[in-house]
């Protein structure tokens, strides 16, 4: 899976596409389209806006493979930082009129809207990057409706230790509504360009 691969593999990666291999972009694509689209779509809420917010993030990719570095992490969140900062602009675009009566309502509402779309983003992202043991734990107790009792069988543990998942869980997900200072980076790759 791609949250699982190495730095080796994001270092040699950048290399490719800075060669300009058309094999590497395919392999990129392959490996993140799915969590470029959904990301995408979960904050847009509309296909073809994702589908577009996912072209321009793969031709950012292929067009500046130089503008990646890997000590600033993976390159799974800096693909995944890009299609937040694409979808946010397109937001901010298409529903950020300036002018007449109501603008500073809308300007609100925006914000509010993107504030939204960032936290489910954030927490589709804290579910899909937490280790398996984590998610299998939430999974059955909130999409399967289970009790730490039912998750404790069905997972093949102690009730102590599904109530530990679920705690812990439950405390990496609450991260998804905090809101980082202006000056420091969103969580998930290094300082903003």
């Amino acid at each position: 899976m791609a949250k699982d691969a190495p730095p080796r593999w994001d270092r040699r990666m950048q290399q490719r596409l800075a060669r300009g291999e058309a094999a590497a972009i395919g392999e990129l694509y392959d490996r993140f389209a799915a969590l470029v689209h959904s990301q995408a779509h979960r904050m847009l809420d509309d296909e073809d806006a994702a589908d577009q917010v996912t072209r321009e993030v793969f031709g950012y990719v292929w067009e500046n493979p130089d503008a990646y570095d890997p000590k600033h992490g993976s390159m799974r969140s800096w693909v995944a930082r890009l299609t937040h900062r694409s979808s946010v602009r397109r937001l901010r675009t298409t529903h950020g009129g300036t002018e007449g009566p109501d603008a500073e309502a809308r300007a609100d509402e925006l914000e509010h809207r993107v504030q939204k779309a960032t936290a489910a983003a954030r927490a589709d992202y804290i579910v899909a990057s937490m280790p398996a043991p984590l998610r299998a734990a939430l999974e059955l107790a909130y999409v399967q409706r289970r009790d730490y009792r039912q998750a404790a069988a069905d997972l093949g543990v102690t009730g102590d230790e599904a109530r530990r998942r679920l705690r812990l869980g439950l405390q990496l997900l609450s991260t998804a509504n905090t809101r980082p200072s202006a000056d420091s980076p969103p969580p998930g790759y290094g300082p903003t360009p």
